[in-house]
């Protein structure tokens, strides 16, 4: 079980001389047994992300084998690992409903094309499997169970994986945001500009990045994992270093899984290859240059839909619409996202506080407000990308309604705060992440 756990994390080691480091470890809201750590199962409970002091001498007792799997998982895996090696029952993804519940779920997918979808009271509705029920469906409306001839048992399990690695612990970077961004992606492909133009495997690829874009997202940013030397940031080379981290993780689940494995190899190769293009599209860091690609086509109006490579840019530019669109949901829904993405912002301060290092933009509760962040958000990263998106649509119905919530949102939030000036740490940030190369 262990070597199927290892081949899952894509490669992780870290030989150099960087692992006497701080390094995150996600604890979740376990507690520890020794050197066994056993995760309380609380699914939608945020308890306080734990940082552990760790140093790369072995622990007295610590066995080689042991040892070698520790090295070699993830944030998520290296937890879920220690309960399947003492014996414990991992966590099951899949819940049985009763049939009220069925009711309730099978009646909101039949709206999961609105963009008012309530993804909180579907996560609710299906136990906390909203990503699963959903992939599910999407891929059965799709016929992509039937045209790549997936086995549904090794499709569930795939989807299972990729839930489960998503820390539940997050406010925001949860399987409940997986499956938000997931249900705005088929909304993008429904658009009459894409939809009668769309294979099969773009459908397939669109849905899969979604889904998987953030797994094992350990609820703090990249320059923290830089700063502490976390062994993913020298493994990806301080660059993209989450986004690579998604990716590889993703590759891994798909070999672990056999989803794929009846394909030809040179088919599960591009499908991996073209998944990473699309994920490593949502780094932060690359947005003035995916935006000023994007406006630069529009502007020469060179898009042709037909070719492959200008659809899977605008699947890249789609996902990354998908990724940040909170702002543009109705104000109940917006609210909630703001508080939840602010709050991890918070989190990460604290643990910057506490290990005295110097806190991060946006991420100190006494200077940086909820309003102020979410100005600054929609001002400098959401408008300019979703302003490119509605040329590009031609001022489609969803395009308007999602401008309208937009501009609604923002209202209300300067309603709490004056809008901020130029030079507003949200901008800055952006702005010094592409003059330095690196989120």
């Amino acid at each position: 079980m262990s070597c199927l756990m290892v081949e899952r994390c894509g490669q992780i080691s870290f030989e150099g001389p960087d692992q006497n480091a701080i390094r995150v470890h996600m604890l979740g809201d376990g507690r520890l047994r020794g050197q066994t750590v056993i995760l309380s199962e609380r699914r939608g409970s945020y308890p306080l992300i734990d940082l552990r002091l760790l140093n790369n001498t072995t622990q007295q007792g610590e066995t080689g084998s042991r040892r070698k799997l520790k090295r070699l998982l993830s944030f998520q895996r290296y937890c879920h690992a220690s309960r399947l090696l003492t014996g414990l029952s991992p966590h099951t993804s899949l819940h049985l409903l009763d049939d009220d519940y069925h009711a309730q779920a099978g009646h909101m997918l039949s709206k999961v094309g609105t963009w008012n979808f309530d993804i909180f009271l579907f996560d609710r509705l299906t136990n906390g499997n909203s990503l699963v029920t959903l992939m599910c469906h999407l891929f059965n409306v799709y016929g992509l169970i039937q045209h790549f001839q997936l086995d549904m048992v090794k499709l569930h399990r795939f989807l299972g994986m990729v839930q489960e690695d998503y820390h539940s612990q997050n406010p925001y970077h949860n399987a409940v945001h997986a499956a938000d961004v997931t249900q705005a992606m088929y909304c993008y492909l429904r658009e009459s500009k894409l939809a009668e133009l769309l294979t099969p495997l773009d459908m397939f690829l669109a849905l899969m990045a979604a889904a998987a874009h953030d797994v094992d997202h350990p609820g703090v940013n990249q320059p923290f994992l830089i700063k502490t030397k976390h062994h993913l940031a020298s493994l990806y080379q301080n660059t993209s270093v989450l986004e690579s981290h998604h990716w590889r993780s993703t590759v891994g689940m798909l070999r672990e899984s056999g989803l794929l494995s009846h394909l030809p190899p040179e088919e599960t190769q591009d499908i991996e290859h073209q998944l990473g293009s699309l994920i490593l599209a949502t780094d932060i860091s690359r947005q003035n240059e995916f935006l000023s690609r994007f406006r630069a086509h529009l502007d020469q109006q060179d898009l042709n839909l037909e070719d492959t490579q200008h659809r899977h840019f605008i699947l890249q530019i789609a996902l990354k619409c998908a990724d940040i669109c909170n702002p543009c949901r109705v104000w109940e829904l917006s609210r909630q996202w703001s508080e939840r993405v602010c709050e991890e912002f918070y989190r990460q301060g604290d643990l910057e506080r506490k290990f005295d290092l110097e806190i991060s933009p946006l991420c100190n509760q006494q200077s940086d407000s909820v309003s102020a962040i979410q100005i600054g958000f929609i001002s400098y990263i959401v408008e300019p990308l979703f302003e490119e998106w509605m040329r590009f649509t031609d001022g489609s119905e969803l395009t308007e309604s999602m401008m309208g919530h937009l501009r609604k949102n923002k209202a209300r939030w300067r309603q709490l705060r004056q809008e901020p000036q130029p030079g507003s740490p949200l901008q800055e940030e952006v702005e010094g992440a592409e003059d330095s190369g690196t989120p």
